[in-house]
């Protein structure tokens, strides 16, 4: 990787900040002059729309007669510094990335109502191509030279169908702007200073608040994305299958980086930070740390999803036995938990209550507890008292989308106590968890770990596992892998 400028580097090898005369030190006149000629017309002139962008169209509609008269401002987001001067590969705001299609950094999106009329009038902030006459092209660490390519404004109104404006100008515009307005926050500081003395907590919040609920039924688009970043997803696990012999002459994060690559070949990235659990590993709900051995005779929980390039995740887990077999007390755990997320996914319907799949489920585990004598019963009194929790743990699942936990800020009333609705797509993944320290359970139970997770789309009669490429039932799983494995 080049190094970026410091105090002890010749100016003439690294790229450092423009002075105000527009001189840059250690760069002679000379090759300033040079610098600037010479360069071919790049322009992009036969740029086909985003595929989404008669969606992106319908939804700043939405936005906009939901505040009628009030500015909105809806920024991406910057780079984050990893350590000193390198930073964290970028990820576009949700918000922003629904709205607009773009992906990049520092763009802001301003909808500005209209004078004396209805909705608004749409500017898309961007940095615009780096200007070749006062070099920052190339002695500017964010120049193309260092960086890569932007697209041109004029690029960029064709590929998202929004006029566009450069974004260094947007702070002086928000800082002139009067009457009511709001900003999502949290993704730009600088714009956040810019309205500082013209938003309130409480006004931009009920704005998030709304973006979230209006991804809570995806369109055709986002369910055809969603089913990418799902076969993405089942390819990946197959990868996984096919070198354990691998991971367990290494250790998980072997399973880690064998998921990475499917996902960074296929789709964007990862959605979330992938789950490589191993033997008692898999009773961790979130361990993400992945350096723990992978042994014959234990299982292994991996949950993983592959993001697309336009930032929708799958979000899916198998339990697997490394071997390939289940041990007698495995199974019995694993085809429990199946049997939970068989009535969880039978519950998922339009019109049912949205918590109606999280009960069948914990209804399901907490009767194999009592039956396995780990309760007592009757059924009704544990499922009352919660008292199944101490080994399901978690809820039975949430809204899948652009986030892996989407639509986390819509209200309780439409989401957790809402109603299902075709288009809605949400995960389905019960489990059980014994930890190995756990003396309230027999011995054999302690350090096992099973949970199994799909996604599934609400549909006009039912439902739509998108992820049932992958086997579910433990025979199922069992000759998925021999079959993997040759």
């Amino acid at each position: 990787m080049a190094e970026q400028q410091s105090p002890e580097t010749p100016a003439d090898e690294q790229p450092i900040k423009q002075r105000k005369n527009g001189l840059y030190p250690g760069v002679s006149e000379e090759l300033a002059e040079n610098m600037k000629t010479g360069w071919a017309d790049t322009e992009l002139r036969d740029l086909e729309p985003v595929p989404q962008v008669k969606e992106t169209a319908r939804r700043r509609a939405a936005l906009s007669a939901r505040f009628p008269g009030e500015r909105l401002v809806v920024p991406a987001g910057n780079l984050k510094t990893r350590s000193n001067d390198t930073e964290y590969s970028f990820r576009a705001a949700t918000e922003y990335a629904y709205l607009t299609g773009n992906l990049t950094e520092n763009g802001v999106l301003v909808l500005e109502p209209r004078r004396g009329g209805e909705g608004h009038d749409e500017t898309l902030y961007l940095l615009p191509r780096s200007d070749r006459e006062n070099g920052e092209f190339w002695l500017d660490g964010q120049g193309e030279l260092w960086v890569g390519r932007r697209h041109s404004l004029s690029e960029a109104e064709r590929l998202y169908g929004i006029r566009c404006a450069d974004v260094r100008e947007a702070p002086e515009v928000l800082r002139a702007a009067t009457g009511p307005v709001r900003v999502v926050r949290g993704h730009d500081a600088g714009v956040e200073a810019a309205l500082v003395d013209k938003v309130t907590a409480e006004r931009d919040e009920e704005l998030r608040g709304f973006l979230s609920e209006m991804r809570l039924v995806k369109d055709d688009f986002e369910v055809g994305e969603l089913q990418k970043a799902v076969d993405s997803t089942v390819r990946g696990f197959e990868d996984v299958v096919r070198v354990l012999d691998r991971a367990e002459a290494t250790s998980e994060r072997y399973v880690e980086g064998t998921f990475f690559l499917r996902a960074r070949v296929e789709g964007n990235d990862i959605g979330y930070g992938s789950i490589c659990a191993a033997g008692p590993h898999a009773t961790t709900l979130h361990w993400v740390r992945n350096d723990g051995p992978v042994r014959s005779g234990d299982l292994l929980l991996l949950d993983a999803g592959v993001e697309t390039h336009t930032l929708y995740t799958a979000d899916v887990t198998r339990t697997m036995p490394v071997s390939g077999r289940f041990t007698d007390v495995q199974r019995r755990i694993y085809d429990a938990v199946y049997d939970a997320q068989e009535a969880g996914i039978a519950a998922v319907r339009p019109g049912a209550k949205y918590l109606d799949f999280h009960e069948a489920s914990q209804r399901v585990l907490a009767e194999r507890l009592v039956e396995w004598g780990l309760l007592e019963g009757p059924v009704e009194r544990v499922l009352e008292l919660g008292l199944q929790r101490r080994w399901t743990l978690h809820g039975t699942g949430h809204m899948l989308g652009m986030d892996v936990h989407d639509c986390a800020v819509a209200r309780r009333e439409t989401y957790a106590e809402g109603t299902l609705e075709p288009g809605m797509c949400l995960t389905v993944e019960p489990g059980l968890y014994f930890q190995a320290d756990d003396l309230t359970v027999p011995e054999e139970y302690r350090g096992i770990g099973v949970r199994i997770e799909d996604d599934i789309l609400v549909t006009e009669d039912g439902n739509r596992n998108l992820s049932a490429a992958l086997p579910r039932r433990s025979h199922e799983v069992e000759e998925w892998m021999a079959q993997l494995k040759g």
